[in-house]
């Protein structure tokens, strides 16, 4: 069925939690106070997997004025004070738990990152060795021990450190890139080269780690321009910005007038060398239900390199992601407006305020970017999304015609442009204008399910081109066959077609993949009407009246459940292709009935 656009989340075009989004709490000293341990303990734990890490700070520190040598209190403080962003607050509690098994691949690494902060190089190094590893803690330490004798001016040393480390596959792209790094800070730019080489060739390792991948390729491109190699310096930009081509950081050096050489990233001492692998792990294992871990390895990384923009920004994802809205917001505030990831900092910014209703000052701060540069299109995506939120469709479709006259929209990347203008010119009924926007984002990319099932939704609603409109349903569920509002599309085409039993097969997959979806459940609903199975038919329209729904798509299912329960009455339920007039309407009176 037709959808109206979420706001949308910009991170680049990459993707964004198995821990549920949480209602953010007010300030610590808001908090009630825990009478017992086990009251401080199940506070702690039920903040803690809200991701609330302010709350859980301060229960687990009151649990433990109860029990105040219970280990596993210390260490659930310690892990919580440090996705919190308190690292110093941390450092006593690390101190304490230095030669415990259980939580040293934390404790250690957080002193070796205080050791390295503070230079006391030689005590890092130290520091930083562990009882038991995991492959990837051996990695993390065995990298970070690199940079530390690189910094006691040991450079063999350190090279030898990081060619000695052994893993699984994966391993290859960070030894190489680090080991690349701490040749270059050493002045051995050919063996660097070399290393940096090595590694841009390990593509599977790439595909594991993009972000890696990309950082490395930004890196040996800065050597390379230093060398003066200019031109491989643009195909290895060239080779990343195929893998990434909305990467900020590589866009900000693709132009040809940009002094690669002055502006690509470069490491080149141990705070930063050991701030990078942080990152990189973070970054590596940034998936759905590990965003605490993930946050947990960039706030220290934060900690060496506290003037880094990407790990702030990915720390807003995060955040983003985990519900935490005033947390992202907080994150994206500390971008500086001229790094590379400014603009789409404030972006996010922007579309984070009006998540939380601060509708005003979202478009305030997105309509001031549009206006800084109206050449760059996610500005106008990001304001025109806030426009759609608030069913400001006729400000929205306005907008999105202000970037085509601003922009050249002739490449694919321009699709969502004419489908979201599609999709504002459609809500205030101007379907002339949004059929040839929803024709105009298929000609740039032809397979877009999102474009194809809007489309062929709204031809069908109409009971216009019935055959093309069908087959463009089928085509976007082959290509996202678990998406529940694509296969309610496809079924809710079916019912109009006439075609019932296949329209409640379809209808049943939807409710299955959208249980929660009142007009999913509305349309099953007509459809068990339609072939007799009328129990059903009713169930479904209650269920649906006990979801989110809109007050007229209340009053028509209230009406059809009245009608249902009287004597010989015929609910008004959709019409159909095999109704009487159904053939009648027109492109010019789309509005069927169907509550979608």
């Amino acid at each position: 069925m037709k959808r109206s656009f979420a706001l949308p989340a910009l991170l680049l075009a990459a993707g964004l939690a198995a821990f549920p989004a949480s209602a953010e709490r007010g300030p610590k000293d808001q908090l009630s106070p825990a009478d017992s341990l086990s009251g401080a303990f199940l506070a702690a734990a039920t903040a803690r997997a809200e991701n609330d890490f302010d709350a859980a700070v301060t229960y687990y520190t009151e649990a433990l004025r109860y029990d105040p040598d219970n280990a596993a209190l210390q260490q659930e403080l310690l892990l919580a004070l440090i996705t919190n962003g308190e690292f110093d607050e941390a450092l006593p509690i690390a101190e304490k738990l230095k030669k415990d098994p259980q939580i040293e691949r934390v404790s250690r690494v957080v002193l070796g990152i205080e050791a390295i902060r503070s230079r006391r190089l030689l005590l890092a190094d130290s520091a930083l060795i562990l009882t038991f590893e995991s492959d990837l803690e051996r990695l993390l330490t065995g990298v970070m021990r690199s940079w530390a004798k690189l910094g006691a001016g040991e450079p063999d040393n350190a090279l030898k450190t990081i060619d000695s480390l052994e893993g699984p596959d994966w391993f290859v792209l960070f030894t190489a890139y680090h080991g690349a790094l701490i040749a270059d800070a050493a002045g051995r730019e050919d063996d660097a080269i070399e290393r940096f080489r090595f590694g841009m060739d390990n593509t599977a390792g790439g595909s594991a780690s993009p972000q890696t991948y990309i950082r490395m390729a930004e890196a040996f491109s800065g050597l390379l321009a230093r060398e003066g190699e200019i031109e491989e310096a643009r195909s290895v930009l060239d080779r990343a910005l195929e893998i990434a081509p909305a990467n900020p950081a590589l866009l900000a050096l693709a132009p040809e007038d940009v002094d690669i050489s002055r502006k690509a990233l470069r490491i080149a001492d141990p705070a930063s060398g050991a701030a990078e692998i942080l990152f990189n792990v973070g970054t590596a294992i940034n998936r759905d239900g590990a965003e605490s871990f993930a946050a947990l390895y960039l706030e220290m990384a934060r900690v060496l390199a506290p003037k880094n923009a990407q790990i702030y920004f990915e720390l807003g994802g995060i955040s983003e992601r985990l519900g935490l809205t005033e947390r992202a917001i907080s994150y994206y505030e500390q971008i500086p407006a001229d790094s590379s990831y400014g603009r789409i900092a404030q972006l996010q910014k922007g579309l984070n305020l009006a998540d939380i209703d601060r509708n005003e000052e979202a478009k305030e701060i997105l309509a001031a970017a549009v206006e800084t540069d109206p050449d760059e299109y996610r500005g106008y995506l990001a304001l025109g999304g806030v426009y759609a939120s608030l069913k400001e469709y006729e400000e929205a479709a306005a907008l999105y015609e202000r970037a085509i006259a601003h922009i050249d929209t002739s490449d694919s990347t321009f699709w969502p442009l004419y489908y979201r203008m599609g999709i504002a010119y459609e809500r205030i009924k101007q379907w002339d204008k949004a059929e040839a926007a929803f024709k105009h984002a298929l000609e740039l990319s032809p397979d877009q399910p999102d474009v194809l099932n809007y489309l062929g939704y709204s031809w069908i609603d109409m009971n216009i081109n019935l055959d093309e409109g069908l087959e463009m349903i089928r085509k976007a569920v082959e290509r996202r066959p678990r998406d529940g509002y694509i296969v309610d599309s496809l079924g809710w085409v079916y019912y109009r077609l006439g075609r019932f039993e296949e329209a409640v097969t379809e209808l049943e997959k939807a409710t299955d993949l959208r249980p929660r979806d009142a007009t999913i459940n509305d349309h099953l609903g007509d459809a068990y009407w339609r072939v007799g199975r009328k129990l059903e038919a009713t169930y479904q329209w209650e269920q649906a009246l006990g979801m989110e729904i809109e007050p007229a798509d209340a009053a028509h299912i209230e009406a059809k459940l009245a009608s249902s329960k009287t004597p010989g009455g015929e609910p008004q339920i959709a019409e159909s292709r095999i109704d009487d007039g159904a053939m009648g309407k027109t492109a010019a009176s789309p509005d069927t009935g169907n509550g979608g």
